[in-house]
């Protein structure tokens, strides 16, 4: 079965993640699959989307797995190529010319929360849980909107700290979300909300989604998020001893023995406090 699919309800496409048993985690292909979605979205017919994940989560991020380099293409590289194709595949939410609701509920963590956060409207679960834990594993977020979208103060707290336990009230109060609805009631709500768009003039639908995100490259959105993609692709590739030996374990012993194996090197009790 696709790992994303793609349904028309008269006039509002919707497009589903599909890999829940991985709590929708957005792999190569799932990557591949959001771009044809998205095409598919393009047609003449369709006039706004839904975006949301099948069972548990909206999504727990990118899939840690990257895969392998080609033969004779360095790790370095490899890592560049990808982030590069992530970052285009995210940006292509931000570019696409028609409003896309997301609907999130249980986990929409890491480059998910990218990716919603680029859609035109997010209506939020109750349950739902967002985070940028990235720093905890040694990596970055691959597309840096959160202080676009939640300013500065609030960008930098989520990803020092790194949480992965933001509650869908919180998100809401720092405009990462639009509405909070109870989770029996997020679909139907998104979908209406898609109907209501559908019933306006298209042209004067899209051209204003182009003239909202034409005053935010103005003001150097693209440039800043190219830049810190680069930024980005240097965190990746960098090693440090304390870096190998995290993934040594990461590889090895699971997320939860990486995590506990820094904690308890990294003495942050103090005698201050």
């Amino acid at each position: 079965m696709s790992l994303v699919l793609f349904k028309k309800y008269g006039a509002v496409g919707h497009i589903e993640l599909n890999r829940p048993e991985k709590l929708n985690a957005i792999n190569s292909e799932m990557l591949d699959g959001l771009t044809s979605s998205l095409d598919a979205a393009l047609e003449d017919d369709v006039r706004a989307v839904v975006l949301s994940g099948a069972g548990r989560s909206f999504s727990a991020g990118f899939d840690l797995d990257m895969g392998s380099p080609a033969d004779g293409e360095s790790q370095p590289d490899f890592l560049r190529r990808e982030l590069r194709r992530y970052f285009n595949g995210i940006m292509r939410f931000h570019d696409f010319p028609k409003p896309i609701i997301a609907a999130v509920h249980g986990h929409c963590l890491g480059s998910s929360m990218e990716i919603a956060a680029l859609c035109d409207i997010t209506l939020a679960a109750t349950d739902c849980r967002f985070g940028a834990p990235e720093v905890r594993f040694g990596s970055g977020l691959v597309c840096l909107i959160l202080p676009w979208i939640v300013g500065q103060k609030n960008a930098r707290e989520m990803l020092f700290v790194g949480s992965d336990r933001i509650s869908a009230e919180r998100a809401e109060s720092i405009g990462l979300v639009n509405r909070v609805l109870p989770a029996d009631e997020l679909m139907d709500a998104a979908f209406a909300m898609a109907k209501e768009i559908a019933m306006n003039d298209p042209v004067a639908v899209q051209l204003t989604k182009k003239a909202l995100n034409r005053s935010l490259d103005i003001a150097g959105l693209k440039k800043a998020l190219l830049e810190a993609l680069e930024i980005d692709i240097e965190i990746e590739v960098t090693e440090t001893p304390e870096s190998r030996e995290f993934n040594r374990i990461l590889d090895t012993e699971g997320p939860k023995a990486a995590l506990a194996w820094r904690a308890a090197r990294t003495n942050v009790k103090g005698d201050s406090f």
